[in-house]
């Protein structure tokens, strides 16, 4: 009886002294502001205690509103992008919530909550809940979601970084908006470590109601964290690089490099950018080391739930070597034991960079380090670059998309099938959220009524009559099966239809998407889950598969395998580039790159700020033109088909093109009149978006984009557990919707939605105008090429690759080079 007295009697404070631990100073500014009612951002660095920053102001602000002795309702809701963080959130939760008020309980409610654990939840809520925004968006689907989630006083939006620039930022936007509506005195409070708009970022989160945007509200606060944990960057140098440098030509020769460094750690996370490339990496590893056979592993997101969570419970436990994985781990996982982090290839942004370091030295005080591992000479110049920025804290920022309406189709369903809504609240309450702050009460009927009848052309479809206006006037969902399709469909997370992948003799291995399967026939072999396994046959969206005895096979690929470079890290490497065309070679990195950049200026010149380096080559192939904005893959590849374009106006032509990150190919197989690149007037932004357009296969573009508008919008429906659609029906599906909206009811606003996602996500038309603009101001340094220069070299390996065998590839690069060292 003495202990619960105790217990009763515990505070935040005293628990804290019991472990000898002492609050920093932005913890107590936190705790502060929750107990003051204030939402807000809190940055700080990852492993310095973001979360008990914001947990132990919470439960101290908890514990003076509600009893103790007794069970409390449901009063916080933990929002984490991704579920493998849900369970490691909820042990750091669940210690101070035990000792100082054990009659308060805790729950998970992810999509890999057990339904007996849910229907428990449904009988009676836990006190904390951690669960995703799709998880959180079904709940508010629920007929009492109003009596149920009122009592929440508190949200948390970890990792926050993740969410606000794209679709499920803005679905959380909605519930967020839901739940104000609800409670209106609700805090929220929003978690991370790489944001660099931080009030943009804690406004999107805090917003408050629109209405009342003409008076003066309080301002969501931002807490800055005092705590800077060291940072440590350093680069896996390789012995003699050499002059020239494409895509993966380090690669193979990095692996026994990498191998040493993880034998003489702790501990150590081997990232990669690409599932196809955690694969090819964790196999390389085991061939060079086969006897750490089940002291390495590996994690990506196309893994059975079960191996994924065995690898995280290794790495917790200090039971593994090393873990070869993708962003499945870049997030606040705590994995104390973890000494080295690894990454494979440059990173390509600072945050990406940043988030990583810190799964290593996950605690305050402890130092985090990243190696980095080039995969070509280029990327060492990338890894001197990444250093610099990080150091200087110039993080990529992030924005919130400008209201999808598919989304809000989908929203505007769920909030009918939880309670139902009348218009013009549901139309001031959708506004509220930032996303939406500049919705027109005429965009917001349109989507009014494509819910309820489907638009001017799906009048005749009952399926798609999904709601409906009862006597009182509310809008319902009158139908069970279109109740049960929508809440099997929700959420924005829109990917290639993914087959199971099992064995012929039982037991689940992942998903592949079914592109790559489709590609495949009886007897062939591809590595998957660290195996090499052979294809026996297709079943129902599964693909069966027994081990193999062979040692070659493919690779599978997935959606999204190649990441642009940040406009932030290209700055960086230009800037980079200059200091080594005046013999500046002070970086590490640098000083290795340096017999390639000696080449590079011998051949031709460097680019540096103000001049854009053009060079232009002629062989046997035809007429190549160089050219090098430093503006990314997507905004290259805008950027190459628009030229190619404005080239072909007054003279036709056909061009090949090729890009990466520093630049784009243009190959013709006659001469063209380049005059309008001379004088620059081809980098003119008259008429830009007509000519991008004209330029690329925008209604093909367009209409890839739609089918995932489609499937969030509610018109494409998956497939029931366990009869999932394939990737053909689906796309039959969209493809069809997308011909009758164009002919039938051409002001479709999701069809709108289609073209401005592709330029505005697909093309970066923002910053495809930027860079247009840049090049038309920069002077421009022309170099008519003897020989393939460095720079030029991986644009034409890129173009080659597509249409010549690695063993062709292999010869006709054996022939440059040795024709460069002639030179």
């Amino acid at each position: 009886m003495q202990e619960n007295q105790n217990t009763t009697e515990l505070t935040v404070e005293t628990w804290l002294t019991q472990r000898h631990w002492y609050p920093f100073d932005f913890q107590r500014e936190v705790w502060a502001h929750i107990v003051a009612g204030r939402s807000g951002l809190l940055h700080a660095s990852t492993g310095s205690g973001k979360t008990y920053a914001v947990w132990l102001g919470v439960l101290h602000a908890l514990l003076e509103a509600l009893p103790r002795g007794k069970a409390a309702p449901l009063s916080v809701i933990w929002l984490t992008p991704m579920r493998a963080l849900a369970a490691d959130t909820a042990r750091a939760l669940k210690g101070p919530l035990q000792d100082l008020t054990p009659n308060w309980t805790l729950g998970l409610r992810t999509g890999d909550t057990p339904s007996g654990e849910r229907a428990k939840q449904d009988r009676r809520m836990p006190t904390v809940l951690i669960t995703t925004p799709e998880s959180l968006t079904l709940l508010i689907t629920r007929e009492k979601s109003a009596e149920d989630l009122s009592t929440v006083r508190y949200v948390i939006a970890d990792e926050w970084h993740e969410l606000i620039g794209n679709k499920r930022g803005v679905q959380t936007q909605l519930a967020l908006a839901r739940l104000r509506a609800f409670n209106p005195k609700l805090s929220t409070w929003g978690l991370s470590a790489t944001l660099s708009n931080l009030e943009h970022s804690a406004q999107v989160l805090c917003r408050r109601d629109a209405e009342n945007a003409s008076k003066k509200l309080e301002k969501p606060v931002i807490v800055q964290g005092k705590q800077i944990k060291d940072l440590a960057i350093d680069t896996l140098i390789p012995e003699k690089p050499g002059n020239y440098s494409w895509a993966g030509h380090l690669g193979a020769r990095m692996l026994e490099p990498v191998v040493k460094e993880i034998e003489s750690s702790g501990t150590t996370l081997v990232f990669t950018n690409t599932r196809s490339q955690a694969e090819i990496w964790y196999q390389l590893i085991l061939e060079a080391k086969p006897e750490w056979a089940g002291q390495i592993a590996l994690h990506h997101g196309s893994l059975d739930k079960e191996v994924r969570e065995w690898v995280e419970q290794g790495l917790k436990a200090g039971q593994l070597r090393a873990v070869v994985a993708t962003s499945s781990l870049d997030l606040g996982v705590d994995f104390l034991p973890v000494e080295r982090v690894l990454q494979i290839g440059s990173a390509k942004g600072v945050a990406r960079l940043i988030q990583r370091a810190g799964r290593s030295g996950h605690a305050p005080g402890r130092t985090s380090r990243i190696t980095l591992v080039p995969t070509n000479t280029l990327e060492l110049i990338e890894a001197a670059a990444a250093r610099r920025a990080a150091q200087a804290g110039q993080i990529e920022s992030r924005s919130s998309p400008c209201k999808p309406l598919d989304v809000l189709v989908q929203h505007i369903v769920t909030v009918a099938l939880g309670g139902g809504f009348t218009p013009d609240a549901l139309f001031d309450e959708v506004r509220t959220a930032f996303a939406y702050q500049e919705l027109t009460r005429l965009e917001f009927d349109w989507a009014l009524a494509f819910c309820e009848r489907g638009g001017d052309s799906l009048g005749a479809y009952p399926d798609y009559h999904r709601i409906a206006k009862d006597e009182q006037g509310i809008y319902r969902v009158p139908d069970r099966a279109i109740a049960r399709r929508h809440r099997l469909s929700i959420g924005t997370i829109v990917s290639d239809a993914a087959m199971q992948v099992k064995y012929l003799t039982g037991g689940r291995i992942g998903t592949i998407e079914e592109s790559f399967i489709a590609r495949l026939k009886k007897g062939d072999c591809f590595t998957f889950a660290g195996r090499i396994l052979e294809l026996i046959r297709v079943n129902d969206m599964t693909a069966y598969v027994k081990r193999a005895e062979k040692k070659k096979a493919s690779v599978p690929s997935w959606q999204g395998g190649k990441m642009p470079l940040s406009s932030e890290l290209a700055d960086n490497v230009v800037a980079l580039l200059a200091d080594a065309a005046e013999g500046d070679f002070t970086e590490p990195e640098m000083q290795a790159a340096q017999p390639m950049l000696a080449t590079q200026m011998r051949l031709s010149n460097l680019p540096t700020p103000g001049k854009l380096l053009i060079e232009q080559f002629t062989s046997k192939e035809g007429h190549h033109l160089y050219i090098y904005p430093f503006a990314g893959r997507n905004v290259h590849m805008g950027l190459a088909s628009l030229l190619a374009y404005r080239l072909a106006l007054d003279q036709p032509a056909t061009f090949s093109l090729s890009v990466n990150d520093y630049g784009f190919e243009l190959l013709s197989a006659t001469a063209c009149d380049l005059s309008g690149l001379q004088d620059q007037s081809l980098f003119a932004s008259k008429d830009l978006l007509q000519d991008v357009l004209a330029s690329l296969n925008s209604s093909e573009l367009a209409q890839r984009r739609f089918r995932e508008i489609a499937r969030v919008a509610g018109l494409i429906f998956t497939g029931y557990p366990g009869a999932a659609k394939s990737n053909k029906q689906l796309q039959a599906s969209s493809g069809l919707f997308f011909e009758v909206f164009k002919k039938y009811d051409e002001r479709n606003m999701l069809l709108v939605q289609a073209q401005q996602e592709v330029l505005s996500q697909e093309l970066n038309i923002g910053q495809l105008q930027s860079t247009l603009q840049t090049m038309h101001k920069s002077r421009l340094d022309w170099v008519n090429l003897s020989h393939p220069s460095p720079l030029s070299l991986p644009l034409m390996v890129e173009r080659l690759r597509e249409k010549l065998s690695t063993e062709k590839l292999a010869d006709r690069l054996d022939r440059i080079l040795r024709d460069a060292e002639k030179i």
